[in-house]
């Protein structure tokens, strides 16, 4: 797969249909596949028709690319992405969403601004809110408005959901309160800005006029709660905020074909704010992260808008919990039949078969082991691993159980091989009768030695080295006896000895290969629990540090709560 990826120009992700409603796109699925590096999701909202298409080609840094158009319509419709590697963190890929407009009235139904504002939060890791004049109470009705109910919008509440289950206890936080853990974080992007930055006759910051102008009423009555209500909504939702201002950047008359102008016809205050905003996005904007800490590649974020989108469609809330689950097996399944692929890639790479000994092979064998559990551990879900990693277990085993027999045979076949050749010359000498005479047995134990001499030289043998040449010998016993009855000049005590020794060679040389064979089996199963063991305390630091992110991610949560 891909490493990195290089867009020409953007491409639909979620298309907003009047017959179909939203439709994921399968071009930019095929896209995200091919991105397994981890995404930074930048995306902008925001009023249809106040410039968010701009911004997003500077980010790219580019002049065209996400369409501009020049009438009162919206022009962007649904969300459109562009991939690219990203300018400050290598090993990242940089994704821009430019979303369709807010408030186009020629959509009729209000409810596409909703779905395509939840799905901008969900899929991203950075939310630019591109408004224009000032951050005033009108402002913040347009940004709340897919999570306040004028009319017939829901909350984002209603319209995202973290876990399928409701609440267990009492004691346990509401759903909005926990949306702090995975919302993106936010970005206002003031266009046209017209106003000194001032506060009561005092210079300020672009984020301490954000943060001025979230500040809440101290009155009670009902339109100081309203006010307060829009205020609270960011503020709890968004803990993490920052602001730009940007001048305008042309006359009236050109901002009609803004990317088509020549830099010295840029207002030059505007083009620095771009790029002190462009620095900060590219510098700051967070890898795109789902509950549990799980970093989100391209692969993995094409699946999450499939997963919202069929939701949506279906009629549901999205569930982020649903969607992890399903993320889960999918990514699990993939990075354990990656793990059993690296390890049979790596014993395949660093074994020569045959090796010397049982034990040679099976310290390359945990070595394999050890890089594929790291392998899996890293990228594994929490949810379903332990059938998961019972099966890596299982995948694991098969493969070294045939490692071990592929190296016998590899060794059988190198010693079988080499006893042929070394004896060459006996079978001649078999042939042509020369030890059918007197003292023809001990001229043939002479050669027979002298095979298995030059046999014990023969390098790389492996672990039938001394099975093979059992079996060789064996195979000689009645050829010897025979030898040995047609010496008609050995003495019939002679015979006796020499069969008894011959015998007790043997005998000895079988129980040699006996205690060898039990050696290795002994070694096998060593090898087995010391695997086990591995696994065992592998998924267990996995598991506490699974719980040490969701002791620190729930203090967080309270900790927010309670400010």
């Amino acid at each position: 797969m891909a490493s990195e990826i290089h867009m020409p120009q953007p491409v639909c992700l979620i298309e907003n249909t009047r017959a179909r409603g939203l439709v994921v796109q399968q071009e930019a699925l095929q896209v995200l596949s091919e991105v397994t590096q981890p995404v930074v999701v930048v995306a902008i909202t925001g009023l249809y028709r106040r410039g968010k298409s701009y911004l997003m080609n500077r980010l790219a840094r580019q002049r065209k690319g996400f369409s501009l158009g020049s009438s009162v319509q919206s022009h962007t419709k649904g969300i459109w992405m562009w991939c690219m590697p990203h300018p400050c963190k290598p090993g990242h890929t940089l994704v821009l969403l430019d979303t369709e407009g807010l408030g186009d009235v020629e959509k009729g139904d209000i409810k596409n601004d909703t779905w395509i504002f939840v799905l901008t939060i969900l899929l991203s890791s950075t939310l630019i809110y591109n408004s224009q004049g000032t951050i005033d109470q009108q402002a913040m009705e347009q940004l709340q408005y897919p999570c306040q109910l004028p009319s017939y919008v829901m909350k984002l509440s209603e319209h995202i959901k973290l876990k399928a289950a409701a609440k267990q206890s009492a004691d346990e936080l509401e759903d909005s309160e926990k949306f702090v853990l995975f919302f993106p974080t936010f970005v206002c992007a003031v266009r046209d800005f017209t106003l000194q930055l001032e506060v009561n006759g005092k210079e300020v910051s672009e984020d301490e006029y954000l943060e001025h102008s979230l500040k809440l009423k101290a009155d009670s009555g009902p339109e100081a709660q309203s006010y307060n209500e829009l205020r609270e909504c960011i503020r709890q939702f968004f803990p993490d905020r920052k602001c730009f201002v940007f001048e305008q950047p042309a006359s009236r008359r050109n901002l009609a074909h803004l990317e088509e102008l020549q830099d010295d016809e840029i207002n030059p205050e505007f083009q620095q704010q771009v790029e002190k905003f462009c620095s900060y996005i590219w510098e700051k904007s967070p890898p795109k992260t789902i509950p549990g800490g799980h970093v989100v590649t391209g692969n993995l974020l094409g699946k999450l808008a499939a997963t919202y989108v069929e939701a949506i469609q279906s009629g549901e809330v999205p569930c982020l919990e649903s969607a992890v689950l399903a993320l889960a097996e999918i990514e699990n399944a993939a990075t354990l039949k990656e793990a059993v692929t690296l390890y049979q890639d790596l014993m395949e790479q660093r074994a020569k078969l045959p090796t010397e000994t049982v034990q040679e092979l099976l310290e390359l064998h945990t070595q394999c082991e050890q890089e594929a559990l790291e392998l899996f551990m890293a990228r594994a879900f929490k949810e379903g691993i332990y059938y998961f990693q019972a099966d890596l277990i299982h995948q694991v085993q098969a493969i070294k159980v045939k490692f071990c027999k592929d190296n016998e045979q590899a060794s059988r076949d190198k010693c079988e091989a080499a006893l042929r050749e070394l004896s060459q010359d006996m079978e001649r000498r078999i042939s042509d009768g020369v030890y059918s005479v007197a003292g023809g047995y001990q001229l043939f134990k002479g050669d027979e030695q002298a095979v298995v001499e030059k046999y014990w030289k023969v390098p790389g043998k492996g672990v039938k080295a001394h099975a093979v040449l059992q079996e060789f010998l064996q195979s000689r016993k009645t050829l010897a006896k025979s030898i040995l009855n047609t010496d008609l000049s050995l003495t019939e005590k002679d015979k006796e000895m020499k069969s008894a020794q011959d015998q007790y060679e043997r005998a000895e040389q079988e129980r040699e290969v006996q205690r060898k064979e039990e050696a290795e089996e002994k070694q096998k199963l060593q090898d087995q629990l010391r695997s086990r063991e591995e696994h065992v305390l592998r998924l267990r630091k996995k598991l506490e540090d699974c719980h040490e992110k969701q002791l620190e991610e729930h203090q967080m949560m309270i900790r927010h709560k309670l400010e």
